[in-house]
């Protein structure tokens, strides 16, 4: 098992929160609420499926430790990230006469820590969170680096706000709970992680790929450590996503069109792996990407169990069309992160870690990269 890890953020202004990382770390969460977001009483956000398996224990374990916690919940589904239930846990807040001392602790997946941190940023102006995330994909990636946030009928994460957490608590232990699908679409984020910044990882999850998606506790106990500590690194140099942070959104720009025309039925992690397909895709017609890079990635994908078409069945038109309602989208050209290579992103000659492209320029492109083995 992994040894105990503390990777410290920092945040703009000179603060700062730490990431835990260790095995059995749920059972620690009183004493890290009590030190990093102390508070008169805490409000546990949870899904309607994690409140079921955590909840209790989380309750019970803040209680023992004299912290006075209440469990409030919502239907879990990507598809209830919405402001309607911002508003809901909103108000259910204020019915049970939480003030200014309060502090949340969001309490599962990507969805929960985005509208669990949205209601914290918002609530009487803004209260402290503790991001306690039980998903793969959610210890990889959406519990660092303070993004917080609501879907639209227009895209993802379109409505929010920056809000770092006071910590994040991360316990790979619960992952034990995770069916294997959920745990193979976290694995996507591992995938463009290594993709962008570590060709040594990249080569460490080809081998490790079985044990990986088995849910050995070693192997995924391993690959926390390593992901997590290049989101930390690039959080630290660029916590307002103003530089550098842009290359974490490999994939996500095409992954973020297939999710909201899909109405939120893919996990995100499937349509990161067919957007960071079809970017890399993308790259390589633009002869910005070395030639095999996408054969590569799609190799790694398909081991990590990742190889559904998720990319083959939406019109090229319409996918354009919901790309240019991305939050990265600037006027009329669509902004996408393109790698060099397996561990480096490329750079526009202006040295912008995204590219620039029209629409009118992207639509051939992007049909040929949905379907490359077609005439589409």
């Amino acid at each position: 098992m992994t040894e105990p890890a503390v990777l410290e953020i920092t945040t703009p202004g000179g603060g700062g929160y730490p990431i835990h990382i260790e095995p059995g770390a749920l059972r620690r969460l009183p004493d890290r609420c009590g030190t990093y977001a102390p508070a008169h009483r805490y409000a546990v956000i949870s899904d309607s499926q994690v409140a079921r398996l955590c909840g209790p224990q989380v309750i019970a374990s803040l209680a023992d430790a004299g912290l006075a916690a209440e469990l409030i919940e919502f239907p879990a589904g990507e598809w209830n990230k919405t402001r309607e239930q911002w508003y809901a846990l909103s108000d259910a807040l204020l019915a049970r006469g939480f003030g200014r001392d309060t502090a949340v602790v969001a309490l599962g997946g990507g969805v929960t820590g985005d509208l669990a941190g949205f209601v914290a940023a918002t609530y009487m102006r803004g209260v402290p969170v503790v991001q306690v995330p039980t998903t793969l994909l959610a210890m990889l990636d959406s519990s660092v680096g303070g993004k917080t946030g609501v879907d639209t009928d227009a895209g993802k994460n379109l409505v929010g706000a920056f809000h770092h957490p006071a910590a994040v608590v991360v316990d790979p232990l619960v992952l034990s709970t995770l069916p294997r699908h959920q745990r193979c679409a976290g694995l996507a984020e591992a995938v463009k992680t290594a993709a962008i910044r570590d060709d040594d990882l990249f080569g460490w999850m080809t081998a490790s790929a079985e044990p990986l998606v088995s849910g050995d506790a070693d192997a995924v106990g391993e690959l926390v450590h390593r992901v997590v500590r290049h989101k930390a690194a690039v959080v630290r140099e660029d916590p307002a996503e103003r530089g550098v942070r842009a290359i974490l959104n490999f994939g996500h720009t095409v992954g973020h069109a297939l999710e909201t025309l899909e109405g939120y039925t893919l996990l995100h992690g499937e349509a990161v792996a067919a957007g960071m397909r079809v970017e890399a895709r993308l790259g390589e017609a633009l002869e910005i990407t070395e030639p095999g890079t996408a054969a590569r990635l799609a190799a790694l994908l398909a081991a990590c169990r990742l190889d559904g078409e998720w990319e083959g069945s939406p019109r090229p038109d319409a996918v354009v069309e919901a790309m240019s309602h991305d939050k990265k989208a600037r006027g009329s050209d669509v902004r996408c992160v393109l790698l060099s290579r397996i561990g480096e992103v490329a750079r526009d000659p202006d040295g912008c870690h995204t590219f620039a492209l029209t629409e009118a320029e992207l639509g051939p492109l992007l049909a040929a990269a949905l379907r490359p083995d077609s005439d589409a």
